[in-house]
């Protein structure tokens, strides 16, 4: 009851706390298990060592990887099961962030799948939704009211991203900005909470060491901000093109009508062909970014990899992969800024390091195809631990979320891929603001329950409580809502209109009168016929938020809901649509 109306910010923030810490251990077992994989079946026991592949593996393992979780996702359910960004997004726009159990477990075994078969393809994304489905779960396992569970699916994504980058304030920004869009301090606090709990976890395994070896870089020159802004409009329409990519790769799928597997299949033989030129562009490719950080990889390499990392990962992605596309954008936008930067160095100009245009570009490039312009600024800061960032990484970063967005008119890669299903993120700010309340913070609790035909004597028992609502039953059907002073009214009006007759009739002695006054409180009133205001009147759960219960009004064109506790016929109370459009108005 509390937590529908955050007025147990305590509790909540406890809650975050505990999300955080599974979703931490969740994407730690993980990332263990993957790795472990890894080092045992690529050359030197290196995780990350593809390039070392012959030409042979490096065609056969993403067709082999694609073909295999493209079959098992088929077998498992049909439709196959939504997982990575866009099933968080459709969950909490469509079902309240209730995230299934069912969709965590494929999410596991398809992302490990397509990370250890080399596909262009990151464990960020995948550990989003298992970090959300973990806290998701958590929160429907409590019974917490609907707008809690949201609130801890943005902890469960904010733990995801800052045990993997090992960028708790990152994390906590990119909950905010990319999967709930929206901010209150109710669910600040418990995100950070999440984010600081994962990230303590993750650092207890693999240490404090940043995912990336950043090199100490600063700007050379202010007269080099307009190179960084001739760079951030170039990446961002590499993003632009990106996007596209995805857009139309998904259209082909959904238009030849193709499943799942020859979908996945298609997407690893297309990878394969990239990976025997351009063998960096498997895998994760950490190492790729590390080595653009530190300008020991060529500048022919770099071009190469970013447009064979574009391709790969576009069709891949619009295939429907169940892995990552946040690493991949990392990967595009360090090399493509790595490689501007050593075209840059050519002019007859001091420059700084190609490293730091590499940091921009990845940077740039994160901000622009996921709309997360502030998660990447941040997480720029959080990487390099160099406060001199800012201000070049600020104009990187604007430049080429403005390209991609004003000038190209793209959204972000996860909402595109949302519309593509035909689904959509209704974030408007009304739904947000009716989000933010559980149905049970306002419901009126003064109402008793009974059957429509009842005697006057009953129907002035019911009164005697002093409710405001009667559910009016036949049998256990509920048929509608009278307000209580309807009933008051009508048994008055009723009892005026039988006194005067009793004045009248002076002759009766007292027996008769006696006798006459019980027949009349026998009378049988059928309260669904006397003169008063009925309002139609639907079941929902109390778990439900305002924004739920307003959508089942409008639906059932009902007039009022009952609510009830899930699984049982206990009533909770009464909510009409008056009282829901003044929640929002006194927002």
């Amino acid at each position: 009851m509390r937590l529908a109306s955050h007025s147990g910010l305590l509790l909540l923030a406890f809650l975050g706390l505990i999300s955080g810490l599974a979703a931490g251990m969740i994407i730690i077992v993980f990332r263990l298990f993957v790795e472990s994989i890894q080092s045992g079946l690529l050359p030197d026991g290196n995780p990350e060592n593809y390039e070392a592949l012959t030409v042979f593996w490096r065609f056969s393992l993403p067709v082999i990887g694609g073909l295999l979780v493209g079959v098992i996702f088929h077998l498992a359910s049909n439709p196959p099961a939504r997982v990575g960004m866009v099933h968080v997004l459709e969950r909490l726009s469509y079902h309240e962030g209730h995230m299934l159990r069912k969709n965590l477990c494929m999410q596991f075994i398809g992302a490990a799948i397509c990370i250890i078969f080399g596909q262009s393809v990151g464990r960020e994304t995948p550990s989003v939704h298992m970090g959300a489905s973990t806290s998701s779960l958590l929160g429907q396992w409590l019974r917490l009211p609907n707008n809690s569970i949201r609130i801890l699916v943005g902890c469960g994504a904010a733990a995801a991203v800052a045990a993997a980058f090992n960028t708790p304030l990152a994390g906590v920004v990119f909950a905010i900005e990319v999967v709930l869009m929206e901010y209150t301090v109710a669910g600040f606090i418990p995100i950070i909470l999440a984010a600081v709990s994962a990230t303590v976890i993750s650092r207890a395994i693999y240490g404090s060491e940043p995912a990336f070896l950043v090199p100490a870089l600063d700007l050379h020159s202010l007269y080099e901000l307009p190179y960084i802004i001739i760079m951030g409009v170039l990446i961002g329409s590499l993003a632009a093109v990106f996007i596209t990519l995805v857009q139309w790769t998904a259209q082909k799928a959904n238009q030849f009508e193709l499943p799942f597997w020859q979908r996945t299949t298609i997407a690893g033989i297309c990878m394969g062909t990239l990976a025997m030129a351009v063998p960096g562009i498997m895998g994760i490719g950490y190492d790729t970014v590390n080595d653009t950080f530190l300008g020991t990889a060529g500048i022919w390499l770099m071009i190469s990899i970013a447009i064979c990392k574009v391709v790969a990962t576009g069709i891949g992605a619009g295939m429907g992969i169940p892995a990552g596309l946040i690493g991949p954008t990392l990967v595009m936008g360090a090399t493509a800024g790595g490689a501007l930067g050593a075209l840059i160095a050519y002019l007859p100009v001091t420059v700084s390091h190609t490293g730091l245009y590499a940091m921009l570009g990845m940077g740039a490039m994160m901000g622009a195809a996921l709309r997360a312009p502030l998660a990447a600024l941040i997480a720029l800061l959080e990487l390099t631990a160099n406060p001199n960032i800012i201000l070049p990484g600020m104009l990187a970063i604007v430049s080429a979320t403005l390209t991609t967005k004003d000038f190209f008119g793209k959204d972000s890669v996860f909402l595109t891929q949302l519309r593509e299903m035909g689904l959509d993120y209704r974030n408007n700010p009304v739904a947000q603001s009716l989000r933010r309340i559980g149905v049970v913070a306002v419901i009126n609790r003064k109402f008793v329950k009974a059957d429509r035909n009842q005697s006057r004597s009953q129907a002035i028992k019911l009164l005697e409580k002093q409710p405001e609502w009667i559910i009016l039953t036949k049998g256990d059907e509920t048929v509608t809502l009278l307000p209580a002073a309807d009933l008051a009214h009508f048994l008055e009006q009723d009892q005026q209109s039988i006194n005067p007759e009793k004045t009248q009739n002076n002759g009766m002695d007292e027996s008769e009168d006696i006798n006459k006054t019980e027949e009349e409180e026998e009378i049988i009133i059928d309260l669904i016929e006397i003169p008063a205001k009925r309002l139609h009147a639907v079941y929902i759960h109390s778990q439900a938020t305002l924004q739920e219960s307003l959508e089942s009004l409008v639906e059932k064109e009902a007039e009022a809901l009952i609510v009830k506790r899930i699984g049982t016929k206990q009533i909770y109370g009464i909510v009409t649509r008056q009282v829901i459009e003044e929640s929002y108005s006194y927002k």
